[in-house]
């Protein structure tokens, strides 16, 4: 009982044709530059945008097929989809947006709001529930689009960059209580972001679209070490360090240390950009840097005009350097 999507379609200058797959428990995200067709995607499995060609299938349910004129309105399909500005109702209290869904389904109202009740307090919004939107901080907002989407019970979960309307200060603790309430929830899910981290912390798979074309997928381990085009290695080349913050050095579990800029203590990850690392051979002498690591070149992939070296030791990095750094060295 899977999700598989295949998605022809065109709008506008955009000519998206696009093949999907996912399995129940598995979170996948979608990663891709503006314009490239990652909401479109989103939209297409909803019933918003509907295919020219192609075929929309979920647990064995045809959705969308235009070669047999099939082709199930939004409201009917079991799809819940958290939008990137959220959405919420502002003439309607909190509890009342969460319970919309399953009003709007045919659910009796005593019932859909008692199931509101309860999807509010597992997200932490039960003092707000006759609150209206405005009350909310980002965060909450976000808890409260979640809390709306997933109430219908659905089997997808479609979410259009739900951290993106968030400060750079509110999105770590936000990531951290979504993939909590992820954890919870056992049908498929897409995610769609721009942000490796994003994709880290929360995808079991990547897929990058651009052009509207899908141009890899992988695990965001598999898709860093080995990007096919200059375009994902800018997009997802970057090295996510995982460890434990304290006294502001992240400590992997190899025990490696990394010196960081600001983190509260307690588990975390770093972020290295391969063009930040500089490669030299030997012990530098009078550096300035904060963090310096030992290791051995392990893979050499060119690019163009630049370099992407593999890095094997105790902290395994990817450095992007130029040709004319690789031939000194």
């Amino acid at each position: 009982m899977t999700l598989s999507a295949q998605i022809t379609l065109q709008l506008g200058t955009l000519d998206l044709q696009a093949e999907l797959e996912v399995r129940p428990g598995e979170l996948l995200a979608l990663l891709g530059p503006n314009g490239a067709g990652k909401s479109t995607v989103l939209r297409a499995l909803a019933g918003l945008a509907p295919l020219d060609s192609g075929r929309i299938t979920l647990d064995d349910t045809v959705l969308d097929d235009p070669a047999t004129d099939t082709f199930v309105e939004p409201e009917h399909r079991p799809i819940g989809f958290v939008f990137q500005n959220y959405l919420l109702f502002e003439q309607m209290s909190v509890l009342e947006n969460v319970a919309y869904g399953l009003r709007a389904r045919g659910t009796a109202k005593h019932a859909a709001r008692t199931t509101a009740h309860e999807w509010l307090e597992r997200v932490g919004l039960s003092d707000y529930a006759h609150q209206r939107p405005r009350s909310l901080s980002g965060g909450q907002a976000q808890r409260a689009a979640l809390a709306r989407a997933l109430a219908t019970s659905p089997r997808l979960l479609l979410l259009d960059e739900p951290l993106a309307a968030l400060d750079v200060g509110t999105r770590s603790s936000v990531r951290r209580d979504l993939r909590q309430h992820m954890a919870t929830f056992d049908g498929m899910r897409i995610l769609v972001t721009h942000d490796p981290v994003d994709a880290y912390a929360l995808a079991d798979r990547v897929a990058i679209l651009d052009g509207g074309r899908i141009v890899q997928v992988g695990k965001l381990a598999e898709v860093t070490a080995h990007p096919r085009s200059r375009y994902v290695a800018d997009l997802v080349g970057v090295n996510l360090v995982v460890g434990t913050v304290a006294d502001g050095v992240l400590a992997t579990a190899a025990g490696a240390h990394v010196v960081i800029a600001d983190a509260p203590p307690g588990p975390s990850f770093a972020v290295i950009r391969p063009h930040s690392i500089s490669l030299v051979r030997g012990v530098p002498v009078d550096s300035s840097v904060r963090n310096g690591w030992h290791g051995t070149v392990a893979d050499i992939d060119r690019l163009g005009d630049r370099v992407r070296v593999g890095i094997d030791g105790q902290l395994p990095l990817t450095a992007e350097i130029t040709v004319a750094a690789l031939d000194s060295l």
